[in-house]
């Protein structure tokens, strides 16, 4: 028998005699069998087994003394059970604790995938992420390791800030230093972050309604008191803004409906923030992207001392890379710092140095431009596919900037999207309902509405699905 299976035995033993001394089989002071006969029970050499007792001393288990068998240490005795007890209390869990799991518990993520088409929202085509360049400037970073492997600076690698801050100058015109910038671990980390230093438990916190889930989420385990506030075409009603200490708002999209803030209600939001010292929680989360509209310069550069910008590299590169970043005015820059350090040290260096060159070498910008070409097309065979196969029926809207639409199916009620979301599945294509977006308190609107990203799908499945999704529909009719 082999080393590599001499030590398998020896565990299996050292398991079985920790087995029945916990159980009350072997209790303190009892003597356990010799090494001759336990070797005989086990099949194994009398080595193996003296190996097994050497690491049961050594844990405390036994006890020898010389010229003696080991006997069962003291203190081990199995504890009886008296019969009616009840179980043991749970153990406290903090506030923090509590109120995440008071949450809606999430989808199950072992569900199989569709087998025609996912509109899931958030996914991208693998086959549109630059492994090549990616793998080059992981390379390089690796090679280029100092004398001795340590801790970064919690706000991010300074190669990287500073590629950042040049970015996003050039890309959202936001006039920052490296100084203003975080990177963290995706922007949900970042959201998180915001909801733990900005509020306290039993603040009011400004969201939109419907909006980002996580979003809401982050605060309220953070002990914060959602106002939901409605939109309309023209973004977050700025119209009677209740007092709060913090409005996390998706200007340049807004998520899921898709409207662009308007120029009015900016203004009137940065002028409520200043009446009540409250922080605008800004997400960029797929800014990148615009097709039928200009550019739209963030809130960021409207009142830079009151927006935290939040932006996300998972729309560009890939979710699975999780990377974000934060531009945060000058005063939230210790305390944001300080956060980070205490989360997790910084984020992995490996990652943050082959962005930096990405973005220094004009690569990451090349592949947006590669990235915002194959999604426009994409969009463009997704509202050509809806317009064909369901016409008048469906309303589409959102569809001049990101990578998503929502489609609003007059004639179906809202309380049917699940029944809708399930037949589809059933059919091979993935809905996924709006519903769950809306604040439970609030009104929505009557008719079933589905948000349908298109990023991680090819022309083809996007057609197969907008068919089946036709035929679903109709049934359902």
């Amino acid at each position: 028998m082999g080393q590599s299976a001499n030590q398998g035995v020896a565990r299996r033993i050292v398991t079985a005699i920790k087995a029945q001394i916990h159980a009350g089989a072997h209790r303190p002071g009892d003597r356990l069998p010799s090494t001759r006969a336990l070797a005989a029970e086990w099949g194994t050499s009398r080595t193996t087994v003296t190996a097994a007792y050497g690491q049961l001393i050594a844990e405390g288990y036994l006890a020898t003394r010389p010229g003696a068998r080991a006997v069962v240490a003291e203190g081990l005795a199995a504890a009886p059970r008296p019969a009616g007890l009840p179980d043991a209390p749970p153990r406290r869990l903090s506030g923090f604790a509590q109120r995440l799991l008071a949450l809606p518990a999430p989808a199950p993520a072992d569900a199989p995938a569709p087998r025609i088409a996912d509109f899931r929202y958030g996914d991208l085509a693998a086959a549109d992420f630059p492994v090549l360049a990616w793998r080059r400037a992981l390379n390089a970073a690796a090679l280029r390791r100092g004398a001795r492997l340590r801790y970064d600076e919690p706000q991010g690698s300074a190669a990287l800030r500073s590629a950042l801050h040049g970015y996003l100058w050039r890309a959202r015109g936001i006039a920052c230093t490296p100084e203003d910038i975080v990177v963290v671990n995706g922007s949900q980390q970042g959201l998180d972050l915001c909801g733990r230093l900005l509020l306290d438990p039993g603040d009011p916190f400004v969201i939109e309604n419907p909006g980002y889930v996580l979003a809401r989420h982050a605060f309220l385990a953070a002990g914060g008191i959602a106002v939901p506030v409605p939109v309309d075409g023209d973004g977050i009603r700025t119209d009677a803004l209740p007092p709060a200490r913090l409005a996390y708002v998706t200007p340049s999209h807004q998520y899921p409906l898709g409207a662009v803030l308007s120029a009015a209600r900016r203004r009137a939001l940065v002028a409520w923030a200043a009446r009540g010292g409250a922080c605008l929680v800004e997400d960029d989360y797929d800014g990148e992207y615009r097709h039928d509209v200009a550019p739209i310069p963030p809130l960021q550069t409207l009142a830079p001392d009151a927006v935290i910008y939040v932006g996300t590299l998972s729309k560009t590169l890939s979710p699975t890379v999780r990377l974000g970043y934060l531009v945060v005015p000058p005063a939230l820059r210790r305390a944001f710092g300080e956060a980070k350090r205490l989360t997790d040290r910084h984020t992995p260096l490996a990652a943050q140095d082959a962005l930096a060159d990405l973005l220094a070498s004009g690569a990451y910008e090349r592949h947006v431009r590669g990235m915002r070409k194959r999604n426009a097309e994409r969009r463009a065979v997704l509202l050509r596919a809806l317009a064909d196969a369901l016409g008048p029926a469906v309303t589409v809207v959102g569809a001049g900037t990101g990578l998503h639409v929502v489609a609003w199916f007059g004639g179906i009620a809202a309380a049917r999207e699940a029944a809708l979301a399930a037949a589809a599945r059933a059919a091979g294509i993935g809905l996924h309902p709006v519903a769950p977006l809306y604040d439970p308190a609030e009104p929505r609107p009557a008719a079933a509405g589905f948000v349908l990203g298109y990023a991680g799908l090819a022309a083809e499945d996007l057609r197969r699905g907008v068919g089946v999704l036709a035929a679903v529909v109709a049934a359902q009719r």
